[in-house]
């Protein structure tokens, strides 16, 4: 690709893969949906609205980080990077490592929500008019290929902001490391948002905020089963569910049945009891020195953390042994 380009590369799953899921998911007992299909259209609207909300401090203290930080950042990554964010969603925290770092080669988000990653990835293109731009919508869990990028010798180096590591049980964080530096090659380096551990009564807040935006992101999981999936299941016969659980160091979402219940899904019937909860996604959140055990698990050694002034959220910056 030459300079100041930009690609749309298309390697997202279709319905067939949330079709899939979701009828996997509810014919399990306990029932639960994947949480990355959260993010469609609507849900990755209803995600960048949660992040102005009050009660959701992580988006304004990783942005603080960031901030403060962004000089710091940039000299540990040196010049003509190429720098792949896995989730990327809006871009809207990478604007601020674009502007302080050296001469970067190009960009890569890499997102699952297709017409949200080309809407963001074409702003990012237009703001930063000599980078190179290569949009993937791609499942960043499973292995794909980078596209070839020109331009003078640098590091690939992924950027995981805004917590959602914290959506892998713990020791699927290690294989999403190994995952990583798979993708990024030899000496890959990360840059990686987490989430510390905190009062109960904070992180409830969190994730039922007052507007009700946590729980519309939640439900919408069914919006797009009836959507998608010639469904005649009644939404508002479920309502959200998310509490901390301190013992396990996660928050959990749920999406609990009102009354006992039943709807066609794909052709198929499914009944829901009264009460019954469905769980869609875990936030694990962690005190520092036990997330960096767990990327040395997967040989990425801790090399710079920072924190807000609050110590709310923590970035880290990880080499690969």
């Amino acid at each position: 690709m030459p300079d100041g380009s930009f690609a749309f590369i298309d390697l997202a799953p279709g319905e067939e893969s949330f079709r899939d899921a979701v009828l996997s998911g509810l014919g399990r007992e306990p029932k639960s949906l994947p949480c990355k299909f959260f993010y469609d259209t609507r849900g990755s609207a209803l995600f960048e609205a949660i992040c102005e909300v009050p009660e959701y401090y992580l988006t304004r203290a990783e942005m603080a980080i960031l901030e403060t930080y962004a000089g710091a950042i940039a000299e540990r990554i040196g010049p003509h990077c190429r720098l792949i964010e896995l989730g990327s969603g809006a871009s809207r925290k990478v604007r601020l490592l674009l502007n302080a770092l050296e001469a970067p080669v190009a960009y890569v988000p890499v997102d699952i929500s297709r017409d949200f990653l080309r809407q963001a990835a074409a702003s990012i293109a237009a703001d930063f008019p000599e980078l190179q731009i290569a949009a993937v919508c791609a499942d960043y869990t499973r292995p794909f290929e980078l596209p070839a990028l020109s331009g003078p010798p640098g590091k690939r180096v992924g950027f995981f902001p805004g917590s959602t590591i914290g959506n892998f049980e713990p020791e699927a964080v290690v294989g999403f490391f190994a995952h990583c530096g798979r993708l990024l090659g030899p000496g890959a380096e990360m840059l990686v948002g987490v989430d510390i551990k905190k009062d109960k009564a904070v992180l409830d807040a969190a994730y039922n905020d007052a507007a009700g935006l946590n729980a519309e992101f939640n439900l919408n999981l069914l919006h797009r089963i009836r959507k998608e999936l010639d469904s005649d299941i009644d939404i508002a016969g479920f309502e959200h569910v998310a509490f901390y659980n301190p013992d396990e160091g996660r928050v959990e979402l749920y999406i609990r049945s009102k009354r006992a219940q039943s709807a066609t899904i794909a052709g198929r019937r499914f009944s829901f009891g009264a009460g019954e909860m469905i769980h869609t996604e875990n936030s694990y959140k962690y005190a520092i020195p036990e997330f960096r055990e767990l990327a040395a698990r997967a040989s990425f050694a801790a090399l710079d953390t920072w924190t807000d002034r609050d110590g709310k959220f923590s970035v880290h910056y990880f080499r690969r042994d």
